[in-house]
């Protein structure tokens, strides 16, 4: 394997579980005085991402020095996809404002996906930079959770030439450690998991859901994590602690559906679920994709035999995620059987 590919799909792999990025909502940079960035946020919030940008592009020809407006913008381009506007937008928002650690975390996260799809010498450069934008969000604010993160799972995956290191890694969870302990118990129990260390992976996620979360967000997370390792029951209780935690939360209609289909029971109601979450839910980075939810109602229709309605997700999951070879396999599967 060249080293350019490995580092595309260490990269990949990093920007791919930032989720954490997906699950646990962190809020916006502060504004001191209402703006038009208002009407865009609630566009943004919406999923109405082409609205939020060409209000935002009017906004930024009669005031190009808006730091904010070109943040916005990255983060609008970023959803779309559009990876490489991103980056333009979110440097420029760094540009103006330097100090300001929220834009550095989005531009580290735009060079991270747009390293996915670069040649091997521009992934490489790349990447370096992601390391160095989220390096330069957690020291200007080491209290950006989501940055203290997204910092310590690229030093998990990322190899040594890139600045990656298991050692940089555990170093960055110590310091995580006095921000935030759950944050931290959450990267410790991440870190086993990617050493194949599931036993105590588990003890730890176990250890943070006995503890009551503090957020809905934590349970979210660690019920991935049972979702990935097909342990429907332990998705189950991380789900029913999320919905005690903010029983209103959108997301959990998502959870709740791939829970009932691992359990292979209620089908009927893990289809409703997942229809909910999709007609409800914006897409967005920040929660579970909707491609995610129509493979999970392929599998679904698999399981029951349905195999037209199977393959109709599948190709619905592609359209939505072109690059995930899993889905192609899935639709390939269904359709000679």
């Amino acid at each position: 394997m060249s080293a350019g590919l490995s580092i595309r799909r260490a990269v990949f792999a990093t920007l791919a579980l930032c989720a954490a990025a997906f699950v646990t909502s962190f809020p916006p940079p502060a504004r001191a005085a209402v703006t038009p960035l208002d009407a865009v946020e609630r566009l943004y919030r919406a999923g109405r991402y082409d609205q939020a940008i060409e209000e935002l592009q009017a906004a930024v020809g009669k005031n190009p020095r808006d730091g904010s407006l070109h943040y916005w913008l990255g983060r609008c381009f970023f959803e779309l996809r559009d990876f490489a506007r991103a980056v333009v937008s979110l440097e420029k928002a760094t540009t103006i404002e330097p100090a300001n650690a929220e834009y550095h975390h989005w531009l580290g996260r735009a060079c991270g996906r747009k390293a996915e799809e670069s040649n091997p010498f521009s992934a490489l450069g790349l990447a370096r930079r992601t390391h160095r934008e989220f390096e330069t969000a957690v020291r200007l604010d080491p209290s950006n959770l989501a940055a203290q993160r997204d910092l310590i799972r690229y030093l998990l995956f990322a190899p040594g030439i890139v600045g990656g290191g298991e050692e940089h890694a555990l170093e960055q969870m110590a310091a995580l450690a006095l921000v935030d302990s759950v944050e931290a118990d959450l990267a410790r129990a991440e870190y086993f998991a990617t050493r194949k260390r599931f036993d105590q992976a588990n003890e730890q996620y176990q250890k943070i859901l006995h503890a009551t979360p503090p957020n809905a967000g934590v349970c979210l997370e660690i019920a991935e994590y049972y979702r990935d390792h097909e342990d429907a029951a332990n998705m189950q209780a991380a789900v029913d602690i999320a919905a005690k935690v903010a029983p209103s939360d959108q997301r959990l209609e998502y959870y709740r559906g791939v829970a009932l289909i691992l359990a292979n029971r209620d089908g009927a109601q893990a289809e409703k679920y997942l229809r909910t979450y999709l007609a409800t839910v914006p897409p967005s980075s920040e929660s579970a994709s909707h491609a995610s939810a129509r493979e999970w109602l392929g599998k679904l229709y698999e399981n029951q035999g349905r195999l037209d309605a199977a393959a109709t997700e599948y190709q619905a999951a592609i359209l939505l995620d072109p690059r995930n070879k899993v889905l192609r396999e899935d639709l390939k599967r269904v359709q000679h059987k």
